[in-house]
């Protein structure tokens, strides 16, 4: 999967019969320009385009997550129960994986290629063609480990 640029992103909602709004292009671009391993909800979203004078509603930032998750170019990631977060999806080399301790929603991301390559053989063997690949590990981190046991 190669990254996406925004005139990709053109060529791919007009092929579906959408277009290109200023609305996608700017989150798009904010989503390729956060640091690594930032995920956002769609507040977090919403509150950082504003500060970047860029607003859009929410109910606009909810759609538009929800069809770029659909389109391979964001992942949703459930991060902690009930809360939907988004990043980038990232093409190999960069694709990762994610642990997260289900008590305090520490995420580590890690690197695994043998996920993706499980993937893609079943993928293909049945056909499919890959949106994203990624695995979730929930546990209990040491600092909550700690917490819980008694002394």
């Amino acid at each position: 999967m190669a990254a996406y640029t925004p005139s990709a992103l053109k060529a791919e909602l007009n092929e579906r019969g959408w277009r290109m709004t200023p609305q996608r292009e700017t989150m798009l671009k904010t989503f390729q320009n956060l640091p690594e391993s930032t995920h956002l909800s769609a507040e977090d979203l919403c509150d950082l385009l504003e500060k970047e004078g860029e607003p859009i509603s929410l109910s606009t930032i909810y759609r538009n997550l929800k069809l770029m998750a659909r389109m391979g170019i964001l992942r949703e990631l459930e991060l902690a129960e009930g809360q939907k977060r988004y990043e980038i999806n990232q093409p190999a080399p960069h694709h990762h994986h994610h642990l997260i301790c289900v008590r305090c929603n520490k995420t580590i991301e890690f690197k695994n290629d043998s996920v993706l390559k499980v993937g893609s053989k079943t993928a293909d063997r049945s056909g499919y063609h890959i949106l994203d690949c990624q695995l979730l590990i929930h546990g209990i981190c040491p600092s909550c480990q700690r917490s819980i046991v008694p002394i």
